[in-house]
């Protein structure tokens, strides 16, 4: 009996990562456990919600922050799971928090972005893991290293999971005062070119950091054909004990979930639904090109300023044609033309000029 019961609870989960949108929600901290099962309940009664996540041990920073309520939590979402019928997942980023899991019947294992940047970590899980039955979810590293995230895919793979998703959950731009983690939409469109059959979820929570901006991201991620979202959800969440700006409550997720258009491709899709994915990604890019030109532009007049305080020219021809040399060769190898790689970094450099003309003479 025992063995039908497992049997079935695989097909189940077999079947939940196959629907379209898949949406994973829950809280950023597992406190209590009057919390957990209340905010499973809540989410259960959106009728919207598949896989209940809660954090159990939380990787922090720094010491004193709270660090999840540990492995007493995980029989909180083991009643929970039983309660709803939802499925479940949680964070794992030793191979004993991972044993600890599979006990409590985990239905999904996922790496977090403090896991992923480090190989090591990741080797130790995918070693603990071989020959596990288990679907492993993979956030990006902290970091803007499309490497390191495809490492981490190339070593869980190597263990034997057949079932591995991906998560973009934004990445660390200092500075950056729109999002806790900047979206870069540009990495995570190559990730997703790289690894079409994964399953690709977008994490808007810690994309956005604060809850008044999640449906714009989200909308963002389901324009890009993402299969799904993770969003975080507190019963209560302005009394959360970790991340409590960018939680919701299980009815507001409901709503949110209302307002997102869902987009969705097919094989029999017209032709004008294909180009518009594609319009919408160069827009993101474009978008983001803009930005880190804005970005560069600061630098030149932190550069002007420089020179005008030295008694420096603005034009440093050798340094410029070193650039441009570099430029070119680099894109060469991304199939551009040398002639439109003069003409952008050109019309680069004179904006540049002219900031730095700006400040030198103001």
């Amino acid at each position: 009996m025992e063995t039908a019961n497992i049997a079935a609870q695989k097909e189940k989960v077999m079947q939940v990562l196959k629907k379209r949108p898949l949406i994973i929600s829950g809280p950023c901290s597992a406190e209590t456990e009057e919390q957990v099962m209340a905010t499973a309940l809540g989410l259960k009664a959106t009728g919207k919600v598949d896989v209940l996540r809660a954090g159990i041990w939380k990787p922090r920073t720094r010491p004193g922050s709270f660090e999840g309520i540990g492995t007493k939590g995980l029989p909180w979402l083991q009643a929970a799971k039983d309660a709803t019928g939802l499925l479940t997942a949680v964070e794992v980023a030793t191979p004993k928090q991972a044993e600890d899991a599979l006990h409590f019947g985990v239905d999904i294992l996922w790496l977090g972005a403090r896991t992923t940047v480090n190989p090591f970590s990741v080797q130790d899980l995918a070693d603990a893991l071989r020959g596990v039955d288990v679907p492993v979810l993979i956030k990006n590293p902290i970091n803007p290293d499309l490497e390191l995230w495809t490492g981490a895919v190339e070593r869980i793979d190597r263990a034997g999971i057949k079932d591995i998703g991906l998560i973009h959950r934004g990445f660390a731009s200092y500075g950056n005062s729109e999002y806790r983690n900047a979206p870069m939409w540009h990495l995570a469109i190559e990730m997703k070119r790289r690894y079409p059959e994964l399953l690709f979820i977008n994490d808007p929570s810690h994309i956005c950091g604060r809850r008044d901006n999640l449906v714009a991201v989200a909308q963002e991620a389901i324009d890009l054909d993402y299969d799904g979202l993770i969003i975080e959800s507190h019963i209560d969440p302005d009394k959360a004990w970790s991340d409590a700006k960018q939680q919701v409550t299980p009815e507001r997720l409901g709503a949110m979930l209302d307002e997102i258009v869902w987009r969705k491709e097919t094989v029999h899709a017209p032709d004008h639904q294909t180009l518009e994915k594609y319009r919408q990604q160069i827009n993101h890019l474009d978008d983001e090109m803009i930005q880190l030109i804005g970005q560069r532009m600061k630098i030149a007049d932190q550069i002007g300023k420089y020179k005008k305080e030295n008694g420096i020219t603005i034009l440093q021809t050798n340094r410029w044609n070193e650039i441009l040399e570099k430029a070119v060769l680099k894109g060469e190898k991304k199939g551009l033309s040398k002639e439109f790689i003069t003409k952008y970094f050109d019309a680069i450099h004179m904006e540049s000029i002219a900031h730095q003309n700006k400040v030198m003479n103001d």
